[in-house]
């Protein structure tokens, strides 16, 4: 018997491309020259009607999709002559419909029944000040309702909208922000803030909290997938996981274990959809942003909010995969415009810290 030549021998690690190999793709390079972490699945025409949602890092996602040329669709624009100052503290432009931020799984399947009138949630208004909020969109306006007919009367014009965008989306690009959750025991409605803390009044009688497993969120999320394919046959998602880490947990960990537990179930929720599901992509912008190799350069001094070169960073690795329309700005020269990034995300989620 002769022994064959260990050079010779052919394995599945044999001829690997550099990507797949730590030492080559990550370990000996700089962090700005990593190539490949994304790979498009499918392609986004310059045609294609775009549409974002999630949590607060989709707002800068949405931001740069604007502003390289794509056709990035707004359902809930703005007024006729409402001053484009205020247009983002009134929620306008920031995602595709004035939903404010849909932090969970739950969350954004609900408001699609709710849009459908598949569900109809008990909490129909909160209190706040002298007037009153929308408990799914409670920091929709800088000023409360005045009257709880008026506050049905936004709602039924975002869930117009909301219709309107499901039936004329090409691309929805969804942005998984948290696990945690406080939602009504009286009919499971999932809320984006505990109840109490910018408008309402906390009851534990009526409201407990609720961390999703993995197999809720996956579940929740093909329950979407569904449900809107069945309105509109053709529409693409792109799901990513946002790097920004919980402000507060009531989970019981420590507030860094569970925003690790957050964001790994994420992670796994969204790619595990992605790699069965011909039509769903996944975005790695929780990786090149969080991962070790980053060094935690592209976040802000408190370690948690991204920074304008983080988000541009994020955005580069997208670009190379859908390049943006010809004759439109390029990933380069939106880097280096002084108002690149500097949008401030409005994260609602950052309020339960308020006076914790």
């Amino acid at each position: 018997m002769t022994e064959g030549n260990q050079a010779d021998n052919k394995h599945p690690y044999s001829n690997l491309e550099d990507r797949f190999l730590w030492k080559k793709a990550v370990g000996e390079r700089s962090p700005f020259s990593l190539e490949g972490l994304y790979r498009k699945k499918f392609q986004v025409s310059p045609e294609a009607r775009i549409a974002t949602a999630g949590s607060c890092f989709a707002q800068h996602i949405a931001r740069h999709l604007k502003n390289s040329g794509f056709n990035f669709r707004d359902f809930e624009p703005a007024p006729p002559l409402f001053p484009p100052a205020l247009s983002q503290s009134f929620n306008y432009g920031v995602y595709s419909a004035r939903y404010c931020n849909i932090y969970t799984a739950r969350q954004l399947l609900q408001t699609f029944d709710r849009a459908f009138g598949e569900f109809l949630p008990v909490d129909n208004a909160w209190t706040k000040g002298s007037g009153f909020a929308d408990p799914f969109r409670p920091v929709l306006e800088p000023e409360p309702f005045a009257s709880v007919e008026e506050l049905k009367r936004s709602r039924q014009s975002h869930f117009a909208a909301v219709q309107d965008l499901i039936v004329n989306t090409d691309v929805l690009i969804f942005t998984l922000g948290l696990t945690e959750a406080w939602v009504s025991k009286a009919d499971g409605a999932v809320f984006p803030l505990c109840p109490g803390t910018v408008a309402g009044a906390f009851d534990e009688n009526a409201y407990e909290f609720k961390n999703f497993t993995y197999f809720e969120i996956f579940e929740d999320l093909i329950a979407f997938l569904g449900k809107v394919r069945q309105i509109n046959p053709d529409m693409h998602f792109i799901l990513t996981v946002s790097p920004v880490p919980l402000t507060a947990t009531k989970s019981g960990e420590h507030v860094l274990a569970a925003t690790t537990y957050s964001k790994s179930v994420l992670r796994a929720v969204a790619g595990h959809i992605a790699s069965e599901i011909e039509f769903v992509d996944y975005f790695p912008s929780y990786e090149i942003i969080a991962a070790a190799p980053m060094r935690g350069m592209f976040y802000d001094p408190n370690m948690r909010t991204v920074n304008a070169a983080g988000v541009d960073y994020v955005m580069s690795h997208f670009f190379a995969e859908h390049a943006p329309p010809a004759g439109k700005a390029s990933p380069a020269s939106l880097a280096a415009r002084p108002d690149a990034g500097a949008m401030e995300a409005v994260c609602e989620e950052m309020l339960l810290a308020q006076g914790i």
